[in-house]
């Protein structure tokens, strides 16, 4: 089936869309539960999970399908590197507000606590014994004495693990450029192993946190800010390579061609981003 070069392709109705609306909704109200000690709460979120990923695979599948029977012009092309462009930019946006909240934890409030902005003695009103130090864990020790992870430990690891999965994703897509499908293969497989052991290392990580460091979502302010920013990236680096994992599969067999393989761009993009904010992560959060 192919369709005119010249015309633009305008998908059939679908229920996919309502699905993802459904599972969105699911999860978000089962971490929702979760994190207020529901008993309900996890299985809730797994079940949206579930529904999301299931969503995820029809609608990818039907996009794929439509490729390849050459339904896609150029426009097309256009209209999808523009929409995956916008994706990232929210994105960005979106991590940029949780290192806002720790810029503004760190940098601004601690020393209003102090009075030292202000010129007010505010400390003497709203937390007496307070003295101005990083990483503090809220009023009254809220959240227990804790202990931080060191930045030249399990996080230097991980970011030489992404820089190393930047290279070998920008090594298949030259060799994809080349034609040369073998190589883009294997190097799409080391990309994926190397994002599975930082993974790995993240989930060691947070039950080293958490059984040993009594550094904890409770742990006040930089809990909180840690596992936030922390775990949203890595829920980003899953996200990542699932869709790693698929490009892998896709490129086996023969889907792209030297000229057309926006999949495949679109999924470098996406990693190449997530390789920059864990730049920032870690020397934010680790090293300062």
């Amino acid at each position: 089936m192919t369709h005119s070069a010249d015309a633009y392709y305008v998908p059939h109705s679908s229920y996919l869309p309502i699905i993802a609306s459904i599972a969105l909704t699911v999860s978000v109200v089962g971490a929702a539960c979760w994190f207020n000690g529901t008993a309900s709460g996890p299985m809730t979120f797994y079940i949206g999970l579930a529904m999301v990923l299931a969503m995820l695979f029809g609608w990818f599948n039907t996009v794929v399908k439509e490729n390849l029977c050459g339904l896609y012009n150029a426009q097309v092309d256009r209209s999808f590197r523009q929409g995956m462009m916008w994706f990232i930019f929210s994105e960005v946006m979106f991590f940029a507000a949780f290192f806002g909240a720790l810029f503004y934890a760190r940098v601004l409030s601690v020393p209003w606590l102090l009075g030292d902005a202000t010129g007010l003695a505010t400390h003497l009103f709203l937390w007496q014994d307070y003295n101005e130090y990083w990483p503090t864990n809220g009023p009254a020790n809220a959240g227990g004495d804790f202990q931080t992870i060191g930045a030249w430990g399990i996080p230097a690891l991980n970011t030489t693990l992404l820089l190393a999965s930047g290279i070998t994703l920008t090594l298949s897509h030259h060799a994809l450029k080349a034609a040369d499908n073998a190589r883009t293969v294997w190097w799409l497989i080391a990309t994926v192993a190397l994002g599975s052991v930082f993974l790995g290392f993240q989930a060691y990580e947070y039950i080293h946190a958490y059984q040993d460091l009594n550094l904890t979502l409770a742990s006040g302010v930089y809990g909180s800010t840690f596992f936030m920013l922390t775990g949203f990236h890595g829920f980003h680096v899953a996200l990542g390579t699932a869709m790693l994992i698929v490009i892998t599969i896709r490129a086996a067999r023969r889907h792209f061609t030297p000229d057309n393989h926006f999949a495949f761009e679109g999924v470098a993009w996406y990693w190449h981003f997530v390789d920059v904010v864990w730049l920032g992560l870690f020397i934010f959060v680790y090293v300062l």
